[in-house]
């Protein structure tokens, strides 16, 4: 057993770093509204450590009007390759100006532009719209660095509860469960 589950996450994440083809950063990030109403959708991991684990986006599409009415989260890491996942739950903050500004000139120009150029999660009446409207914005900056959009941020999920889930033979699971109590974490185990 461990005392510190940024310790585990760490190594579990590195074992997938090396054995997941595509996205070892994947995870599904599930949000409320104010009514309650669930929704669900894969985004990276951008950084992590004991203060929580980020995320950028538009912070004027679903997902960041839902954490802003409703400032919690989940989070699911699923390593079909290594048969894992991490489960992470907690209250959402936003990122520093300088944290999002310092990722958003690590991205490629690409998306830098895709950034200005998306009303993401609008209605969109045909591809060929949004296209254009990345040529205009390629067009207006060439040449220039690309600002960070002032509606595109970072969040940060400070977890509270963080399960390991392991697949054993015949749905026989190891679950460890981590939570976060007056400042420090315990461990515990829960039936699969």
């Amino acid at each position: 057993m461990a005392a510190d589950p940024f310790i585990l996450f760490d190594r579990w994440l590195e074992e997938a770093r090396s054995a997941e083809i595509n996205d070892p950063e994947a995870m599904a990030l599930a949000t409320a509204d104010r009514s309650g109403q669930p929704a669900v959708r894969m985004v990276l991991l951008k950084g992590h450590g004991a203060d929580g684990f980020v995320f950028y986006t538009n912070e004027r599409s679903a997902k960041g009007e839902q954490l802003a009415a409703n400032p919690q989260a989940a989070l699911l890491f699923h390593w079909k390759t290594l048969r894992r996942q991490v489960r992470i739950e907690g209250p959402v903050e936003r990122t520093t100006a300088a944290e999002a500004d310092t990722y958003f000139a690590s991205r490629a120009r690409d998306s830098q532009l895709g950034a200005w150029a998306s009303d993401q999660s609008r209605p969109l009446d045909r591809r060929d719209t949004f296209e254009a409207r990345f040529e205009q914005v390629k067009q207006q900056l060439e040449g220039k660095e690309v600002p960070r959009p002032p509606h595109w941020g970072g969040f940060r999920v400070i977890p509270e509860r963080v399960e390991f889930w392991s697949d054993r033979p015949y749905r026989l699971h190891e679950r460890r469960l981590f939570t976060l109590g007056d400042g420090s974490w315990s461990e515990g185990l829960l039936y699969p």
